[in-house]
């Protein structure tokens, strides 16, 4: 069963979107920050990550660099409210499978954990 890893500051946030990949058959974990994601990596293996882009400590943005210099592999759907475009095309440059602006609808972020587990590329928006 494909495990999701959830980066996201906002509680509420974390509980929704794992309440929805739960009851849609996956496997989550969630997590408040960046780092303990990082060092949850070493321990688990995830299929795909979602992260949001404005958290403290390390962003999203920096995520995502961090996973790329590292070679990880490991698909990304950037979920935030940010309404930046050069933040958007350079996630996307670094490989990040989708950008999506909250809130989404529930089937376009299923289909796009779905592509991006299953290896597609998409564009999300």
């Amino acid at each position: 069963m494909p495990t999701v890893a959830i980066v996201d500051d906002d509680e509420a946030v974390r509980e929704a979107l794992g309440d929805l990949l739960m009851v849609s058959g996956l496997t989550c974990h969630t997590f408040a920050g960046a780092a303990s994601f990082l060092t949850a990596c070493t321990e688990f293996h995830f299929d795909c990550l979602i992260t949001d882009i404005r958290m403290p400590g390390m962003t999203g943005i920096e995520l995502i660099e961090r996973l790329h210099v590292e070679g990880a592999g490991l698909p990304v759907i950037v979920l935030s409210s940010v309404l930046d475009e050069q933040a958007r095309a350079h996630a996307l440059s670094l490989g990040a499978r989708a950008w999506f602006t909250k809130p989404v609808s529930d089937e376009r972020l299923l289909g796009a954990i779905a592509t991006a587990i299953d290896g597609g590329r998409g564009g999300g928006q």
